[in-house]
């Protein structure tokens, strides 16, 4: 099959990309490095009037440390990343998330903000963004306006974005020294879109912790209040007072009814878990 006919249009600049959105009312889809659009307007399962193709704009593939974060454009592909390209304020861990993303084809043309903004939550960067704290910035010709990545990511392939607006830029936080990082993945080959995600920041030293439950059938499960997961207040000994009844409980309550599917997410939350504390 293939695509349904539509316009195609190459801005000069992200105002002239965002005027044709505005123009298009709602009828256009992005295109960036193409590795989700294509393959849907191949299907005919999106079947815009007008494409407007972003690759080109300079602005969107910017990425420089301002103050305590990384502003990554939303250009910025996952080779960058992977290659050290981007600095790393993460200590490593979007570096490995960004290696293992599908295949190396697809990470040198897939981009950071295309990724967000098709919303897949089998993909890596919504739970690995949100375990980190990452907030993202969406503009429009009204104006820019911020939100948290686990904010932004409403429902499976629903984000928050507008008619008219686009992703700018995401902001990643530089990671603490004394934080842990662990992000695990189940797969049923190499490459595929994974079916169950964990991913875990934790701070023994300020007594925090993030957790993030993906690849459901909705958005992630984000915990910014751990101790219940961790059975009180974040401590060092977190990895030992881990508790998969918890765990399964919120899975539970976020509709996974299969208890054999939240076998396997708790299961992949517990390696993110050993994995940080390593």
């Amino acid at each position: 099959m293939k695509p349904a006919p539509f316009a195609y249009e190459r801005p000069r600049d992200i105002d002239a990309a965002l005027s044709m959105l505005a123009a298009s009312n709602g009828s256009a889809k992005i295109i960036a490095g193409g590795q989700s659009l294509g393959p849907m307007l191949n299907l005919r399962l999106v079947q815009p009037e007008l494409i407007v193709d972003i690759s080109g704009l300079a602005e969107l593939k910017r990425a420089e440390i301002s103050g305590s974060e990384l502003v990554l454009g939303a250009l910025v592909t996952h080779s960058d990343i992977e290659d050290g390209r981007i600095a790393d304020v993460t200590r490593g861990a979007m570096r490995g998330v960004a290696a293992d993303i599908a295949y190396r084809a697809v990470r040198n043309r897939g981009t950071i903000g295309g990724s967000l903004s098709h919303a897949d939550p089998a993909a890596d960067w919504i739970s690995a963004l949100a375990a980190l704290g990452a907030r993202v910035t969406l503009r429009s010709l009204a104006g820019a306006r911020t939100l948290a990545v686990e904010a932004f990511v409403v429902g499976a392939l629903e984000s928050a974005l507008h008619v008219g607006e686009i992703v700018e830029a995401i902001h990643v936080p530089v990671r603490t020294a004394s934080s842990h990082w662990g992000y695990a993945k189940s797969c049923r080959k190499t490459g595929e879109f994974a079916h169950a995600i964990g991913a875990v920041l934790v701070d023994p030293a300020a007594a925090s912790a993030r957790v993030v439950i993906g690849a459901i059938d909705t958005a992630p499960i984000v915990v910014t209040d751990a101790e219940e997961l961790f059975g009180g207040p974040i401590a060092a000994d977190y990895k030992q007072r881990f508790d998969v009844r918890v765990a399964d409980a919120l899975l539970a309550k976020a509709g996974i009814d299969d208890a054999a599917q939240r076998h396997i997410h708790v299961s992949v939350l517990k390696r993110a878990v050993l994995e940080a504390a390593a």
